[in-house]
């Protein structure tokens, strides 16, 4: 028998496995990862701005030329395991890749089309465009995350694209709301409240770098994500799920982005 499944049937006279993961996020955690995000939006301005390269393959030799033969490289900013904050792990990763025969302009579409994005991404299962406002477009997705457990949820974002220079664009993505779905695909599926539910996903950044080559496009991603921090005694569970998720989403969704902006 598994541990999962040991698990699983010790568990049950006393409550479902799943009921012991439900928490809520708190007002602290929450707070704690914004001011995260500000301390890493700030080295990100001086990219913008032209104080610093404005790719993180500026300054990796070694890391261009792997992207240059088709390698997605990726790097994770303190612990791979996630940067603690009360009750909770952000989640900070960067992948970088270069797509050639391809303009800005196709890539870039890829990111705001969130009518498409169902067909190119494999954790995003519906999605829809709510509107657009000038450079910025405000989306829904419906994701469901599966490592050892499954979960769904409902989350709403707003993308923002700006310009460096002709060559060099930017994009940023935030996460308005992340609402669970319990009983998902079932009769009894209802939204759970934003911060309420197993706590894998609470929140997601993603920021886009594109660079304008004469054969293609180098792309960075950066994305900072909020999960819940390791329960006792469930740790051997709950820390492959928020562990292996950030790392494993990024490059899925760097390899997806690479082959849709390829279609004709």
């Amino acid at each position: 028998m598994s541990r999962l499944a040991a698990a699983l049937l010790f568990a049950a006279p006393v409550a479902p496995l799943h009921a012991q993961f439900i928490v809520k996020l708190a007002p602290q955690t929450l707070d704690e990862f914004q001011a995260y995000v500000a301390r890493v939006e700030a080295g990100m301005r001086e990219r913008w701005g032209g104080r610093q390269p404005f790719l993180w393959l500026d300054e990796n030799r070694d890391a261009r030329q792997a992207a240059r033969k088709g390698e997605i490289v990726v790097k994770a900013y303190g612990s791979q395991d996630g940067n603690p904050v009360t009750g909770g792990l952000v989640h900070d990763w960067l992948g970088a890749m270069f797509i050639p025969g391809v303009r800005m302009e196709q890539v870039e579409s890829i990111i705001q089309d969130f009518d498409r994005h169902k067909k190119f991404y494999p954790e995003v299962i519906d999605s829809i465009t709510l509107r657009r406002e000038g450079s910025t477009v405000y989306g829904r997705w419906r994701l469901r995350k599966k490592k050892v457990l499954t979960v769904e949820l409902n989350a709403e974002l707003e993308v923002h694209q700006d310009s460096a220079s002709p060559a060099r664009w930017y994009t940023r993505s935030y996460t308005v709301l992340m609402r669970e779905i319990a009983n998902a695909g079932t009769p009894q599926e209802r939204e759970m409240p934003d911060g309420h539910g197993h706590g894998f996903l609470w929140r997601l950044n993603a920021y886009w770098r594109l660079e304008q080559e004469p054969d293609g496009v180098f792309a960075e991603c950066h994305t900072l994500s909020l999960s819940r921090d390791v329960p006792a005694g469930l740790g051997w569970i709950i820390r492959p799920i928020i562990r292996d998720l950030p790392r494993q989403s990024l490059i899925e969704t760097m390899k997806a982005t690479a082959r849709a902006a390829k279609l004709p």
